[in-house]
């Protein structure tokens, strides 16, 4: 089983997620199965398969989640430090073709959201700037290529 690397944040979420998953969508469910078979035949009872298949994917999740939270291990945000890029840095970078100038905060898998800058550590581009400084650069390779990309600022 792999560890999984996050923050205090990152941790409440998934176990507020599994919470909501055990106590609210798993009775809902049961519920559900329950109406659909007292509905009579289970045989060409469509919303009886749909509910058991629902119960299904969401035990599946439940267990996934489970696994993540089994493997974590919390991140001390404390003890980071910002000489190089590593988990938990905010890493501003430009582009060296485009001049395009960007910011991403490197967290785990499970932590990741574009929209909100946080790139996950396994992506090709954290991947390519981990343990550097500020004033390196870095060639990435991309879906669409190769990049060239110069760290200009690490922080928290």
């Amino acid at each position: 089983m792999a560890i999984t690397y996050m923050t205090e944040d990152g941790y409440k979420k998934l176990m507020e997620e599994l919470n909501e998953m055990e106590n609210v969508q798993r009775p809902a469910i049961s519920k559900m199965i329950a109406e659909a078979r007292d509905k009579g035949d289970l045989s060409e009872n469509a919303e009886y398969d749909a509910a058991k298949e629902a119960q299904g994917l969401l035990e599946m999740k439940i267990s996934q989640l489970k696994e993540t939270i089994a493997s974590a291990r919390l991140i001390d945000e404390s003890k980071i430090d910002t000489s190089e890029v590593q988990i938990l840095t905010r890493v501003k970078i430009k582009n060296s073709k485009t001049g395009q100038v960007m910011s991403y905060m490197i967290v785990s898998e499970s932590e990741a959201n574009l929209k909100e800058g946080k790139l996950s550590v396994t992506t090709p581009i954290a991947k390519g700037l981990l343990g550097k400084k500020v004033g390196d650069k870095t060639e990435v390779t991309v879906p669409s290529g190769k990049m060239e990309f110069e760290v200009l600022e690490i922080s928290l």
